[in-house]
């Protein structure tokens, strides 16, 4: 890896500051992580302030280091060494990063690398006249299939030629980048075969596709007896009742409901269907004993995955100490 050093102090701002939605952002940010680690943040709110700023400012990163209650060269380090921060000035309308891994390579990179030094300027990181244009040539950007591309901001345009390249460049420095459609720049949707599908390609093959498979499945449901249906689809069938006395009791909604979803396991839709239940603690699901794990569990249909991760014992940690007691507890972050 080459040396990366920050700009020059001819370029540096004197100050920096998040902007009032960033500051929201940030501190909602820093409050994700438990108390001891919020210098993890460092890199979400790096990445902040250089689309803010274009780039990320020796001022940036001393503020971030402050935020974080980081020394100084710590944050340093961090922004040294990942080539995603931006360390100098960049074009102000676009800078462009063009891949240059093998399968962009073997599709054409070159052929883009030279319209980028042609109409952008000839040493890469530099900008073009007016500042306004800058460029890169980066590793694998993750579009393979699509290759040659590049990524300008947080988009990416692919399969392209140098000349459509050339048409991207200059509508950007015109300040019309906006107007440019993203993602493949030829007559393919997303990532699919480029030409267009090559099976089930008349309205007649599909909707023979479709009989056939509908026609199959209803000779299989008729063709098995019950007796013969697995058993975790027949217990599948057999919800329990909503009414049964081992239902764990639940609660009015409270204020300020646990976040369940810190229990792993639990996504936003289980989540939901808990607080259908009356489920909005972590004490609640602490308490329960084995016949209310036995019916949640059948309730949703988990087939023994409450006991596997452990509900009872994630929620007792919770309840007892958030977060930090979960790190005790586990020795990891919940989810």
């Amino acid at each position: 890896m080459s040396v990366r050093r920050l700009a020059e102090d001819q370029f540096q701002p004197a100050a920096f500051a998040f902007n009032k939605e960033n500051a929201v952002w940030a501190e909602k940010t820093i409050q994700k992580y438990p108390d001891g680690r919020q210098q993890s943040a460092i890199i979400p709110l790096m990445m902040r302030a250089q689309e803010q700023e274009g780039w990320v400012t020796k001022a940036a990163i001393e503020t971030i280091a402050d935020m974080l209650d980081m020394a100084y060269i710590r944050a340093l380090e961090v922004a040294t060494f990942y080539t995603q921060f931006q360390l100098n000035p960049v074009g102000t309308r676009a800078h462009v990063q063009v891949c240059g891994t093998t399968p962009c390579m073997l599709r054409g990179a070159e052929g883009l690398i030279k319209v980028c030094k042609s109409r952008i300027n000839d040493h890469a990181f530099d900008r073009n006249a007016d500042g306004t244009l800058s460029w890169e040539e980066v590793e694998c950007q993750g579009a393979c299939v699509n290759a040659p591309m590049v990524v300008i901001g947080k988009d990416t345009y692919e399969d392209l030629t140098p000349a459509r390249l050339e048409e991207i460049i200059d509508a950007f420095a015109a300040g019309k980048g906006h107007e440019i459609q993203t993602g493949p720049q030829i007559d393919r949707v997303f990532s699919a075969p480029e030409g267009g599908l090559t099976s089930l390609l008349s309205d007649e093959a599909k909707a023979k596709s479709v009989a056939s498979k509908t026609a199959k499945a209803t000779a299989e449901a008729v063709a098995t007896p019950p007796s013969e249906i697995a058993p975790e689809k027949a217990d599948a069938a057999k919800k329990p009742s909503l009414d049964d006395k081992d239902r764990p009791a639940g609660i009015e909604r409270p204020a300020q409901p646990d976040d369940l979803q810190l229990i792993s396991g639990v996504g936003p839709k289980i989540e939901g269907t808990l607080h259908e239940l009356g489920i909005f603690t972590f004490a609640q699901i602490a308490s329960w004993h084995e016949a209310e794990r036995h019916w949640v569990d059948g309730y949703l249909n988990f087939k023994g995955r409450i006991e596997r991760d452990e509900w009872v014992r994630q929620a007792e940690a919770l309840a007892k100490g958030g977060e930090a007691e979960y790190i005790k507890v586990f020795g990891k972050k919940p989810r």
